[in-house]
């Protein structure tokens, strides 16, 4: 599951217990789903990281598993659809970093002294130098580490994390990041930005960061370095010290912001390149009486050795091997095919099996189905997706979208299995996994998940943990949706679901379209778009968005006076408003500009 979606759903309208006890899908079979998760989880599975050999060798399971069964392949390529996914960032060209002293020069060894970031710009600088404090502007705290000085065309310095009793707060703020800290940078004319790690804490060093190990956007637009303290203190003129002036504005919650003299100078150059790898949707099809279809689906790829996104950041290198995310809902879309081809009957709907990559870099292979659809999208009747199905507690389970098909609540309710689950449900479609890809074409969702766990996205999260027997009860719930949808003489209406604003958070390690941080603005990003800007996937109903006449489509490109290059400039200029500012927002609508004016809401 996408590393954005850390919630239960908060908008849980009742509880079902008890389903009435008749037959159950007396084929689904937990030793078979069970094994099903080990073999996606061995160690040659290297953890299905999207590009790396381990998700080819769970891709080539599942079309194998296809095979046997004798469903159609249903992708562009036989059972595979290809798309190019961003899997991360490597140094290439020249990187250097000297520093520039009257007539001295002194060159800095990279990996030692200073290390580039994997979302810093590509290029050369060489300017005037300014001690930016920590980086930040932050108007609720009415705090302004740029106020009075003037970086435009200059390289900053600031220190890492934010002032102790930052704000009155106990945690890190939003301004502590460092996407945050180069956009500020960025928006102010500086040409790079350069972190420095300030006072260590205790037992601490002054240690660098390693490239790749933070999250952010593909590019924020700003060269952006990290350097060792001593090599800063070298700069600055006599009496001051970077500790001295961390201890100063720590003290006195007030920046202490100035520029170094003529004399000194920082050149830098810094090379980035973005790795590329192409990986596969696997699908499958079932015909069925009519041409319309039921999408069964659940995504195949996890973290590989972790990255950003792992919750063991000191364990990164090692196999993260998802049992949970997301080979439960792999296995249990590989039993449910199993299940439907050995029907004796005709269903009257078809069902197309999708297995998706790319969900874990934000979605990317469900949005890839969807532009580019391998059957006619039209006759989609619903998409159920299974997401983290493995590790049910106390029978408990929760469906998401139930109010995006008009048939959906008394078809739940109405099921006749043996299942005996406590079934928790919410209305709203839009989560942080596969199928909120979906509701943009107006298809009817269901969400099957059953939990966040201690385990999600560490290292620790094994095949030995996966409740097979609950989980395959789930399965029978799924598989007698499916059935009674694939049956239906009419197919559910799809609903537009008025959802209460989303409790904050990010996509895979993303800010979620406006969703993360400050007022409410209600759209819904396109994490597979390649332009410059924000591109809509949809725009949430009722929303301050919507009624400003914002759709799915439209690229943001400004907002304010923000420019937006990508959905980290969104987030950043989105927190730093007010619930009710009125924002002037341009979006590029079929390649021409569209302004509206936005009313801010708080969100709930």
């Amino acid at each position: 599951m996408h590393s954005g979606r850390r919630f239960l759903f908060a908008c849980v309208v009742a509880l079902w217990s008890c389903f009435p006890a008749v037959a159950q899908n007396a084929d689904l079979n937990p030793r078979q789903y069970l094994e099903d998760v080990k073999e996606l989880t061995t160690p040659a599975m290297e953890g299905r990281g999207d590009g790396n050999k381990g998700l080819a060798r769970a891709e080539h399971l599942i079309v194998e598993r296809y095979k046997k069964l004798g469903l159609r392949p249903a992708g562009s390529n036989g059972y595979l659809q290809p798309f190019t996914v961003i899997t991360g960032a490597r140094l290439q060209g020249g990187n250097h970093l000297a520093l520039l002293e009257k007539q001295k020069k002194t060159e800095l060894k990279l990996n030692e002294d200073y290390v580039p970031f994997s979302f810093s710009s590509s290029g050369l600088a060489t300017a005037g130098i300014v001690f930016a404090g920590y980086g930040i502007t932050a108007d609720e705290f009415h705090y302004d580490d740029y106020a009075g000085v003037d970086v435009k065309d200059k390289i900053v310095l600031v220190l890492r994390y934010e002032p102790v009793d930052f704000g009155g707060k106990t945690g890190m703020t939003i301004h502590s990041q460092l996407f945050s800290k180069a956009i500020n940078a960025r928006n102010h004319g500086a040409k790079a930005i350069v972190l420095l790690n300030g006072k260590p804490g205790p037992g601490e060093q002054d240690l660098l960061i390693q490239f790749g190990s933070v999250s952010g956007p593909t590019d924020v637009g700003i060269l952006l370095l990290q350097m060792k303290n001593a090599a800063a203190d070298k700069l600055l003129p006599a009496g001051k010290t970077l500790a001295k002036l961390q201890e100063q504005i720590d003290k006195n919650l007030k920046p202490a912001s100035f520029a170094l003299g003529d004399d000194s100078k920082i050149s830098l150059q810094v090379g980035v390149e973005h790795t590329r790898a192409q990986v596969n949707n696997v699908l499958a099809y079932l015909p069925g009486e009519t041409d319309e279809y039921v999408i069964v689906g659940a995504h195949y790829d996890h973290l590989g050795r972790g990255n950003f996104d792992s919750l063991a950041p000191s364990q990164i290198g090692q196999i993260h091997p998802g049992a949970d995310d997301n080979a439960s809902g792999t296995a249990g879309t590989l039993e449910l095919a199993r299940h439907f081809a050995r029907l004796h009957t005709k269903l009257r709907r078809g069902i197309l099996f999708a297995n998706f990559a790319g969900e874990e870099l934000g979605l990317l292979g469900s949005e890839e189905w969807v532009k580019h659809p391998t059957r006619p999208i039209e006759k989609a009747v619903a998409m159920l997706n299974m997401d983290m199905i493995g590790r049910i507690k106390d029978d408990k389970i929760f469906v998401g979208g139930v109010g995006t098909g008009s048939s959906f609540a008394e078809l739940l309710k109405g099921t006749q299995t043996k299942a005996h689950l406590n079934v928790e449900y919410s209305l709203g479609g839009y989560s942080s996994s596969d199928h909120t890809s979906f509701l943009p074409k107006h298809i009817p969702v269901l969400f099957f998940f059953s939990g966040l766990h201690s385990d999600y996205h560490k290292p620790s999260d094994t095949w030995d943990k996966i409740n097979a027997e609950a989980a395959v009860r789930l399965l029978g719930l799924v598989a007698d949706v499916s059935e009674q949808l694939a049956y239906a003489s009419n197919k559910p209406e799809f609903k537009v679901v008025a959802e209460e604003q989303p409790p904050a958070g990010h996509q895979g390690g993303i800010p979620s379209g406006g969703g993360g941080y400050g007022p409410y603005f209600g759209s819904i990003p396109d994490f597979g778009q390649v332009e410059t800007g924000v591109k809509f996937s949809d725009v949430k109903p009722n929303s301050p968005a919507a009624k400003a006449g914002f759709r799915g489509g439209d690229i943001l490109v400004q907002f304010g006076d923000k420019e937006i290059k990508n959905l980290y400039d969104f987030t950043d200029a989105l927190r730093r408003s007010k619930v009710g500012d009125v924002v002037e927002v341009k979006v590029l609508r079929d390649g021409k500009p569209v302004t509206a004016k936005v009313t801010l809401e708080q969100r709930r």
